[in-house]
């Protein structure tokens, strides 16, 4: 297996904050390796180093230099004023990048719904994201290093990207993906490493696998920790029994007992999430009657009947823009349908965990931020606890429990939010997107606390994994004002996704005789709508020139916008024709 980059005992700071430290690891054709750990603990700056975005302070890096290194950053930084089509697909017109079958689906499953043409900084920053994930999927590297792939993404577009990887490392295609989303990789990877404590630990297999290898590994250390412990007792009774007057044989104890002490371990694994006291549900939550909601000429809800009762826990999934948002705030009030009734129960306390970071004071502390809310809760176990406690649960500790929180992270940030919203007891909790910018670790102490939460909880999100460990049942909202359930889960949306867009079958086949000649006017009509396209393409660079050259005068170019977007749509046109005259004249 040939090597494509190796790192040497690397090391590197942050101030007198080490993030790695001796870390050596390598990564190989065929390698597809899933990076995970806390937020902040290194995992993008691991994957700049290697791609030699950034250089270690000590330590060495050495890359194949035959070898293509594709780089899928957190932030994108596209030339000023590239178009979609420039930056995916070389500037190529539909006719030549659509011939190619790999091509096709990367654009038909990352860019569906984005213009080709249009400019990417007038993009949205997921649909830039989706052109990034697009581009360097398309570069033919044969290493891909993937900084969160699947933000932005749906579950479908989720599950298409694994199925591609998995063809991509078939190939013999490495690819080192950071990622929070335990599915995918699960899915993708055949190795993880876990950066934690300036090292990284390497683990074979997926997710799954690195999970049950983690656990005995906490086993095994707790085991040795419990002898560990016993021999420190032991050591400190004695030195309580022995008299004052003893002298070196103390001194040779004390020195001992500090041995043991500088030893201890930061636990790694400390945070669990209490339970909060709630307020008691009463027999209805929300009742939706024939309500019918649409935005523009869409209509998202068309007659839409759905009872919610206390303690349901259900998962809300769908294509991105489907109106999975708008249903929350249907729930909420914040809109209101345009025909039907939304009714809510009369003892609701209801959390709305939105998609937006809500704004908080800047200037204001964490600590303050918390205890300004309450300084006390009362778990359901009745135990009261402080907020500070909380806040540690929740990974804010030492210094970070006065950081400013104008100086947080986003995924702090998030986790902030979160925190805040749980402390206003609800006993419904909507959250939409709530694994957004949360590292594995906070994920799964958010899952350990709902598991355990007695209200009533609606989720919205593209991660099955999280889906599938919080929620009981899954609906769907499919694009036609409907919500299904689905008994078998996210597989079944899959299933019915990939039956709704696959083609009617093929009608029975012609004569042989009156095939051929079907195809030889099929690629006559080819040659001419070839020779039109190259016309149109000529016509709409001449009318850019013209918009350039008056680009003073706006009476000028209100007229030749609206001969651009005739060129345009005519040049749509001879290329979907051209697309059915290829498939026809193939056979």
């Amino acid at each position: 297996m040939a090597n494509i980059v190796n790192a040497e005992r690397i090391s590197l700071a942050f101030g007198t904050r080490v993030l790695l430290d001796g870390v050596s690891l390598g990564l190989g054709e065929g390698d597809v390796v899933g990076v995970v750990g806390r937020n902040g603990d290194g995992k993008t700056t691991l994957l700049k180093l290697l791609v030699g975005a950034a250089e270690p302070d000590s330590g060495q890096i050495i890359r194949n230099a035959g070898a293509s290194i594709g780089y899928l950053a957190q932030d994108e930084n596209f030339a000023p004023g590239a178009t979609v089509r420039e930056v995916v697909v070389g500037g190529h017109a539909d006719h030549v990048w659509a011939a190619e079958a790999g091509s096709r689906a990367v654009v038909h499953h990352l860019l569906a719904g984005i213009d080709l043409g249009a400019a990417v900084a007038a993009l949205s920053g997921g649909e830039r994201r989706r052109v990034g994930l697009a581009t360097v999927l398309l570069a033919g590297h044969d290493l891909l290093v993937l900084d969160e792939p699947t933000n932005h993404l749906d579950v479908e577009a989720v599950a298409w990207l694994a199925e591609h990887l998995n063809l991509l490392q078939s190939r013999g295609m490495a690819m080192l993906v950071v990622s929070h989303d335990r599915w995918f990789l699960d899915a993708v990877c055949n190795r993880v490493w876990e950066v934690h404590d300036a090292v990284v630990d390497a683990y074979d297999g997926g997710y799954a696998a690195y999970v049950l290898a983690r656990a005995e590994r906490v086993r095994q250390a707790a085991a040795n920790e419990a002898r560990r412990q016993n021999l420190l007792r032991k050591e400190l009774a004695w030195l309580r029994r022995g008299p004052p007057a003893r002298t070196s044989k103390p001194k040779f104890r004390i020195d001992a007992a500090n041995v043991l002490i500088r030893d201890e371990p930061e636990p790694r694994d400390s945070i669990r999430l209490r339970e909060f006291a709630t307020t008691r549900l009463g027999k209805d939550v929300f009742d939706l009657h024939n309500v019918t909601y649409g935005v523009g000429e869409r209509t998202l809800f068309d007659r839409l009947t759905w009872s919610i009762g206390p303690g349901d826990r259900i998962g809300l999934i769908g294509v991105n823009g489907a109106g999975k948002t708008t249903l929350l705030r249907l729930f909420t009030g914040d809109v209101a349908p345009a025909s039907g009734t939304v009714k809510q129960g009369k003892t609701l306390r209801t959390g709305h965990l939105s998609q937006v970071v809500t704004a908080l004071d800047e200037s204001e502390r964490v600590l303050e931020s918390v205890q300004r809310l309450q300084r006390q809760v009362k778990l359901a176990t009745g135990v009261e606890s402080s907020t500070s406690n909380l806040l540690e649960d929740f990974g804010f500790r030492g210094e970070r429990l006065t950081t400013r929180i104008g100086e947080l992270s986003g995924g702090e940030r998030r986790r902030l939010q979160f925190l805040r919203l749980l402390l206003s007891e609800p006993n419904v909790l909507l959250l939409d997107e709530p694994t957004n910018d949360l590292d594995i670790d906070t994920l799964t102490v958010i899952e350990d606390y709902l598991d355990t939460w007695p209200g009533t909880l609606i989720v919205v999100s593209h991660d099955r994994w999280f889906l599938e460990r919080t929620c009981d049942v899954v609906y769907a909202l499919l694009g036609d004002g409907r919500c299904v359930l689905l008994p078998g889960g996210v597989d079944e949306y899959l299933e019915k996704r990939a039956s709704s867009s696959t083609p009617a079958a093929a009608t029975t086949a012609k004569t042989s005789t009156t095939a051929s000649a079907s195809q030889r006017q099929a690629r006559k009509d080819l040659a001419r709508v070839e020779s039109q396209l190259a016309k149109a393409e000529t016509e709409i660079q001449r009318i850019h020139a013209l918009l350039d050259a008056n680009a003073a005068d706006y009476p000028k170019l209100v007229a030749l916008g609206a001969d651009l977007e005739q060129a345009l749509a005519r040049r749509d046109e001879l290329e979907a024709q051209w697309l059915e005259l290829a498939e026809a004249s193939e056979g």
